[in-house]
């Protein structure tokens, strides 16, 4: 008998959706597909209105399905919610298409099943995406990993801060290419598990990754990384920019909102430098 999977899927505000995803991760979600303004939707697949994302989540188990469904109507109560059972080879094949390899610089950053088709002149990352964000190929990430590579191209052996670090995909891209000491912090248990285990799987295991708070960082870095939202980089910024000796580089910020976050930082005394964009999002560079 083939064993069918549930699938949680959650109409929501797209502002709302990376802290949603966070919450079904936290769920039990074996794994998320995202479709949003950023992502082309697959040939009859339903795409989500204007403004809003869709977030699929998948369940072995109909308890777990419906206790996520459950949390996310308490706390996202204007979200549209289904709960129905998925195929098993419909759920595997479809969700490894969703996950795409990128090549960025001398990066290849990719799920493992596609490591076979790396370049051998590329410097490979393999990212088991048990999360939606942070495998590469999200605009965001494919933005500071290319912020990354130049970066560590003229300064080898520099120190890194990667503050939300996810499944510290920058972090370990930074130590690939020639970084010295590198710490990554994130306030989501899971997230900092998953890192971990990242880190090992890239030989990659004398990064610093744990739950500590800003605060708790010691010293000062060469290069800062924070991909996270633009609300949560105002919030952080006085605790994000001490941290610098040189350069920021900040991302998870819609082209709409890159003067509030760009003014929160000059206040600070930040110069802005030019950045880049792809699609709506944008990357803010600083120096300090």
């Amino acid at each position: 008998m083939s064993q069918t999977y549930l699938s949680l899927t959650v109409d929501i505000a797209e502002e709302s959706s990376e802290i949603l995803q966070d919450l079904l991760h936290e769920a039990g979600a074996l794994g998320l597909e995202v479709r949003d303004t950023e992502t082309p939707t697959m040939p009859g697949v339903r795409a989500p209105t204007k403004g809003e994302s869709i977030v699929v989540a998948y369940f072995e188990d109909r308890e777990s399905a419906e206790d996520a469904r459950d949390a996310v109507a308490e706390s996202h109560p204007t979200a549209r919610l289904s709960l129905d059972e998925q195929p098993q080879q419909d759920w595997s094949n479809e969700w490894k298409s969703l996950i795409k390899s990128v090549q960025v610089g001398r990066l290849w950053v990719g799920p493992p099943w596609d490591v076979v088709n790396a370049p051998a002149d590329k410097v490979k990352l393999v990212i088991e995406p048990k999360m939606a964000f942070g495998t590469g190929d999200h605009p965001t990430t494919s933005l500071c990993l290319a912020a990354v590579d130049d970066f560590m191209s003229t300064h080898p052996g520099a120190s890194v801060l990667d503050v939300g670090t996810g499944t510290g995909v920058l972090a370990i891209a930074a130590k690939k290419l020639g970084a010295g000491h590198v710490v990554g912090t994130d306030n989501d248990p899971t997230s900092v598990e998953l890192a971990q285990e990242n880190c090992t799987d890239n030989q990659t295991p004398d990064l610093d990754i744990s739950g500590r708070e800003l605060t708790e960082v010691s010293g000062t870095f060469d290069l800062v990384l924070a991909n996270i939202l633009a609300n949560t980089l105002i919030e952080l910024a006085p605790l994000i920019v001490p941290k610098a000796k040189d350069r920021l580089v900040l991302a998870g910020v819609l082209a709409h909102q890159r003067a509030d976050v760009e003014a929160a930082y000059r206040n600070l005394g930040c110069t802005v430098l030019e950045g880049a964009q792809q699609g709506e999002w944008v990357r803010i560079d600083l120096k300090r």
